[in-house]
């Protein structure tokens, strides 16, 4: 019997293989393509528990067989991709549970759009780690890699959201992860169960290896590298938590089939501080100042991405009113005409600020103004047609790439790296150097309040001097990360481009943890296997797309 017909009497739901939906299970927004032999779409959590249960028979009779759970396919590193069978949530487990006065219990499949829009008509509250992909991403995507985006700076990442996890196991066994007391924990690890055996390994390995964690935790406010060890424990609260595992786990320790959520309520009222900066000594002094004066979010782009934005600045235009398409052609105005004076910023700095009222929020722009003024820099103060001009070219730049640069890929494989704030005067012109000794274009933008920076290198997969050039840029490039204690993801996980460069950030005694980790989850390694843990570089080789010529 095919596997597809075995699965299909296991379960609720769907089971799918042929060619085009293989093919489009094929593909997230990275540079691999890898083929599934199969698409489950599970209508429940019993259809979960129930496909682990077959995959873990299957796997202790000697097949090569694995499970790899996929929400919107928004992933830039390959995390969903698999030769085996995925796990789509999208399709049945994609509802909203409930909605309390300060949460929201919803199911991993849900798209963030669509949980926004609930959660604002009832409470007039959101999940702020939202990524730049809020359109298009899924619940599911934004735990397994603790998303972060624009919102980050004030208001913290996934990990900081998530109240309580329903996972499957990879015994086929349905439990809750959520914070429990120093007495629960006892409680737990009495049990007789997979369950039970994974607090007392884990709460073993956490109390024997104390000080080798928190030393190895990255020297920055953003990381999705590697298992967040150093985050289980909080002696403060005096709490255990494995959802802090469970989060940013790209799916390698448990299915998720429900999230319990916090909400926060934003302010009303914004104004967007705009710094125009061509001498990159600056900015460490740009940005201690402003960040002093606690804005929402500090985001950047650079003169690559200027220049990208003025060459199709009319694609921002599309699928907008018409009177805003005016105002915001108009608003494009200044762009040009400094990059037909060869007048370009190296970065342009954009410090969005929210209060209860537009005054409160007026006066907290100038001031950021003020407190610039004895700096060589030009500043500006946005409302209007001007902010959201800014903001469509810091959210749209990379899919401008991704539409317009014919022959080029935009290629995120260097696309996330963080380093301290601090460290901006040595590491941004030995970044600048080393992209220098490779003829490739590229755009850099980023939360320059976090220091995380979006590379994204454009190249031709046919060209083997291109193919070489990733190969040879990427161990390069997290090699001057790890210089700073710094880390090779903020938010984007590590999936098949940056796993097998984990021994860069980490010690081999941290790398073992985390495989010994994996392993007293899953220790016959059923989910998402190569992630996080025995990722290759000939994975990388291997995966890589090689689009055939037209």
């Amino acid at each position: 019997m095919k596997l597809r017909d075995t699965i299909t009497t296991l379960i609720q739901g769907d089971a799918i293989d042929d060619a085009d939906t293989l093919k489009k299970f094929s593909r997230d927004t990275s540079i691999f393509l890898r083929t599934p032999s199969l698409i489950v779409h599970p209508k429940n959590a019993d259809d979960v528990a129930a496909l682990v249960k077959f995959t873990t028979e299957a796997k202790r009779r000697g097949e090569v067989i694995s499970l790899t759970a996929r929400a919107a396919s928004t992933d830039m590193s390959g995390g969903p991709l698999t030769d085996s069978i995925v796990v789509s949530f999208t399709k049945y487990l994609n509802r909203m549970i409930k909605i309390g006065d300060d949460y929201a219990i919803a199911e991993p499949g849900m798209y963030y759009r669509d949980f926004e829009k609930q959660t604002l008509a009832k409470n007039g509250m959101i999940l702020p780690p939202y990524p730049a992909s809020r359109e298009t991403c899924a619940l599911g995507g934004m735990i397994a890699n603790n998303a972060g985006g624009e919102l980050t700076l004030q208001y913290g990442k996934m990990d900081r959201y998530v109240r309580g996890l329903d996972v499957v196991l990879s015994d086929g066994s349905q439990v809750t992860f959520e914070p429990i007391t120093i007495q629960e924990l006892t409680a737990k690890k009495s049990e007789q169960t997979l369950e039970g055996e994974i607090y007392r390994t884990m709460d073993e390995l956490l109390v024997k290896n104390k000080e080798i964690i928190a030393d190895a935790k990255p020297n920055v406010s953003k990381n999705s590298a590697g298992y967040a060890l150093w985050d289980v424990v909080d002696e403060q609260r005096g709490t255990f938590d494995l959802t802090k595992l469970i989060v940013g786990s790209q799916g390698t320790l448990a299915l998720i089939t429900q999230a319990r959520l916090s909400l926060a309520k934003l302010k009303k009222h914004h104004a967007m501080f705009v710094v125009f900066l061509s001498d990159l000594t600056l900015l460490p002094e740009v940005v201690r100042r402003v960040r002093a004066l606690q804005p929402e979010s500090f985001e950047s782009y650079d003169d690559h991405t200027f220049k990208l934005a003025t060459r199709y600045g009319y694609e921002f235009l599309k699928h907008i009113g018409l009177m805003q398409s005016l105002a915001l052609a108009f608003a494009f105005l200044p762009e040009v005409w400094m990059t037909l004076t060869r007048r370009v910023p190296k970065l342009v700095l954009l410090a969005e600020f929210a209060e209860d009222t537009d005054d409160e929020v007026i006066q907290k722009a100038h001031t950021a103004r003020a407190a610039l003024h004895d700096l060589p820099l030009k500043t500006q103060i946005a409302r209007g047609a001007q902010e959201k001009k800014y903001w469509k070219i810091r959210r749209e730049s990379f899919a401008l790439l991704r539409k317009h640069i014919h022959g080029l890929h935009a290629a995120p494989f260097i696309d996330d790296i963080v380093v301290h704030p601090d460290d901006y005067p040595r590491f941004l012109p030995e970044l600048g150097a080393l992209l220098a000794k490779y003829d490739i274009m590229y755009t850099i933008a980023g939360h320059i309040g976090d220091a995380n920076f979006h590379i994204i290198p454009l190249v031709d997969l046919l060209r083997p001097e291109h193919r070489k050039t990733i190969m040879e840029l990427t161990p390069r490039v997290y090699e001057l990360v790890a210089k700073y204690r710094g880390s090779i993801t903020g938010e984007h996980g590590d999936g098949i481009i940056r796993t097998p460069f984990l021994g860069m950030m980490y010690s081999p005694k941290m790398l073992e943890l985390f495989a010994e980790t994996k392993h007293v989850f899953d220790p016959l390694n059923i989910f998402n296997p190569g992630k996080k843990v025995g990722g290759t570089i000939a994975d990388i080789e291997k995966f890589m797309i090689r689009p055939s010529k037209q």
